[in-house]
């Protein structure tokens, strides 16, 4: 028996995904170089074709003709977490969808260090390009003739605390919006460590809209990120004027508050209302379910990739569209109950 796919068990080559979208191979090598002129239906039908035929670039090939390795490096801060694990994806996919391999490292010591690190990954003439994850000093984003391109992706300081995005607390006045909306006028929140760009940032907005809406005073707590943080916020509360929505730092902190609401023989919403940060997967299987914000690391990800190839291929990076948070409300919050 003859086999009747006569792909089967190679590649699909330039020459086939030209033929399949009517186009010479020289426009879908334009293609793959992401050429800014090409007409957005011949990007569409290239790229169905690309879809359609599994079509991966021979990264070897294009080395020798471009004199480029299609490879990028990306280096990760020896302190790793699940949000930092995220932006990586992100990262990986915007490379493969370009067409670049990637290797992944791990950079430790000084800025300094790190930065010698990424300058000589740069000289190396083995990757095209480098994208760093971790606190690089800002001198390192120059290139010089012969050196690979370099992003510094800024989204972590040096103790791997969120910055940049990361740190936008405007989803806080969302929350305390909605919650008063829901008849709610007595509020508390429940911080982060405030040596946390993100947790001074919720403090602040969280501040300024519950005056803004003449719900004062704003009350706080400085906590920490842990879910003990929110049990002993509300096992100090006093029964007398408490308040009917807390606005907790994050999951972990939102966790705590509602034991501890529950030890006092609270009702999660209806005696209180409960909001947390980060959208742990947990959260969502809750009882209540926790009304929370989820934070797209996967998007910083890969919005930082695509500077990179931009850069590689002199062309502008594409807009980022819309905020890396989202406020998801869930079963932890309701109308608030009069007393």
């Amino acid at each position: 028996m003859t086999d009747e796919n006569p792909r089967a068990g190679r590649r699909a080559t330039i020459w086939e995904v030209a033929k399949a979208a009517g186009v010479s191979h020289q426009t879908v090598s334009r293609y793959l170089r992401h050429d800014p002129k090409m007409r957005s239906e011949t990007v569409t039908r290239i790229s169905r074709a690309v879809e359609q035929l599994d079509y991966r670039p021979n990264l070897t090939a294009r080395s020798m003709r471009t004199r480029r390795s299609g490879r990028i490096a990306v280096f990760l801060p020896p302190v790793t977490h699940p949000g930092l694990a995220r932006i990586l994806s992100g990262a990986v996919d915007a490379a493969h969808e370009a067409g670049y391999a990637l290797e992944v490292l791990s950079v430790e010591g000084t800025p300094d260090e790190r930065f010698e690190r990424v300058l000589q990954t740069a000289d190396s003439g083995q990757v095209d390009g480098v994208l760093t994850l971790a606190p690089i000093p800002p001198e390192s984003g120059h290139g010089s003739p012969g050196r690979a391109a370099i992003v510094v992706a800024e989204d972590y300081d040096e103790r791997s605390r969120g910055i940049g995005e990361l740190a936008d607390g405007s989803p806080a006045a969302e929350l305390v919006e909605g919650l008063a909306d829901l008849g709610h006028r007595r509020f508390l929140h429940i911080t982060g460590p405030l040596d946390f760009a993100s947790a001074r940032a919720r403090r602040d907005v969280f501040v300024e809209t519950v005056e803004r809406l003449g719900l004062g005073p704003a009350r706080l707590h400085e906590g920490r990120w842990a879910a003990e943080a929110g049990r002993e916020a509300v096992l100090a509360l006093p029964e007398e004027d408490r308040p009917t929505a807390i606005i907790a730092g994050s999951d972990l902190v939102a966790g705590g508050v509602i034991e501890a609401a529950r030890e006092r023989g609270w009702e999660i919403p209806r005696d209180l209302s409960v909001t947390g940060w980060d959208n742990l997967g947990l959260g969502a299987y809750l009882q209540p379910t926790l009304t929370t914000v989820d934070v797209d690391h996967m998007q910083l990800g890969h919005a930082a990739m695509s500077r990179l190839i931009a850069t590689l291929g002199a062309t502008a990076p594409p807009p980022v569209e819309g905020s890396v948070h989202t406020v998801i409300w869930r079963g932890s919050t309701g109308p608030a109950t009069p007393r």
